[in-house]
């Protein structure tokens, strides 16, 4: 699913998702671009807010894990 999927499948901003996570807006589209990616201690918040499992975060929109 990834977090773009997740999030907006959530009905989350961004912006929403970064301040829920305490964390700047630019992180969260780093994460969604792929330009960086959030640290493992954050996915299981990241997952929480999102409603979803780490493990599908960790998931393209087409189920293979990305990478």
């Amino acid at each position: 699913m990834g977090i773009k999927t997740a999030r907006i499948t959530a009905g989350l901003s961004q912006e929403t998702l970064a301040i829920k996570l305490q964390i700047d807006r630019s992180t969260v589209a780093k994460w969604e671009t792929g330009k960086s990616l959030p640290r493992a201690e954050i996915l299981p918040k990241i997952a929480s807010i999102l409603n979803c499992t780490v493990d599908e975060l960790l998931r393209g929109d087409g189920g293979e894990a990305n990478g």
